[in-house]
């Protein structure tokens, strides 16, 4: 009861405050409508809110899973070889300096309007911090561990999938926390800047019909569906981890 009773208090306050504070400051209604306004206007647009954002749950999905895969199997690449350390490791580190919003527009010229160009933008935003968590976890392995494997006669690939990736599992899923988040505001923006479905295109349909409460509804979906995504990987990495270490 105290675990549930602290957040339902808390968000209780903020939306409160939301609600009271634009009326109590006389906000004007095209700058920050109330709560009660924003919930309205997302219920009377349900169906449509729904099924945007089942677009972008999908883009986010296929994003995300292709960022894993590939992040992790960098990671262990550039913890395995010397050469990818000295080579790949510093380019990724090179692209992920680079304003990744500025290729949205590129991707859409070359994967086109649809949902591979939204998949790609995810993966984009999101494989970075799992490249680098995998790399230090595995890098984070006990030495006397490794070196227990090595005086038993264990295999590379023994010691990689018995003890690396398992001592490297903690940091893995920070990475994936990490990179959840990303997965979803890439999608978005690449539906920003070009797309005919998704909650990124509904909330620049809503900026350009002026209708800042269906603005607000679409952002709260978008919040809503990465805080969603964020618990699903928390628990699946959850049960990775009892497989792992029971």
């Amino acid at each position: 009861m105290r675990r549930v009773l602290g957040p339902v208090l808390f968000f209780s306050a903020i939306a409160a405050v939301w609600e009271f504070g634009v009326a109590w400051f006389d906000v004007p209604r095209y700058l920050l409508p109330p709560l009660s306004r924003v919930a309205s206007a997302a219920w009377e647009t349900r169906d449509e809110i729904v099924s945007n954002a089942v677009v972008t749950a999908g883009e986010v999905l296929g994003g995300f899973l292709l960022a894993t895969f590939v992040g992790v199997g960098l990671g262990a690449l550039i913890h395995a070889s010397a050469l990818a350390r000295r080579t790949l490791y510093p380019l990724v580190t090179a692209f992920n300096g680079m304003p990744k919003i500025a290729l949205a527009p590129l991707l859409v010229v070359w994967f086109g309007y649809g949902f591979t160009s939204k998949v790609v933008a995810s993966f984009v935003f999101a494989a970075f911090p799992i490249v680098v968590a995998t790399v230090g976890g595995l890098a984070a392995t006990p030495f006397v561990l490794d070196e227990h494997f090595r005086a038993l006669g264990a295999t590379t690939w023994d010691t990689f999938w018995r003890l690396r990736l398992p001592a490297a599992l903690p940091s893995i899923t920070d990475g994936l926390r990490i990179g959840m988040p990303l997965a979803v505001i890439g999608a978005t923006v690449g539906e920003f800047v070009g797309a005919e479905r998704g909650l990124g295109y509904l909330i620049l349909f809503a900026t350009t019909q002026a209708r800042i409460d269906l603005v607000f509804a679409g952002i709260l979906a978008v919040t809503l569906l990465s805080v969603g995504f964020s618990w699903m990987v928390e628990r699946a990495s959850r049960a990775v981890w009892w497989r792992a270490y029971s």
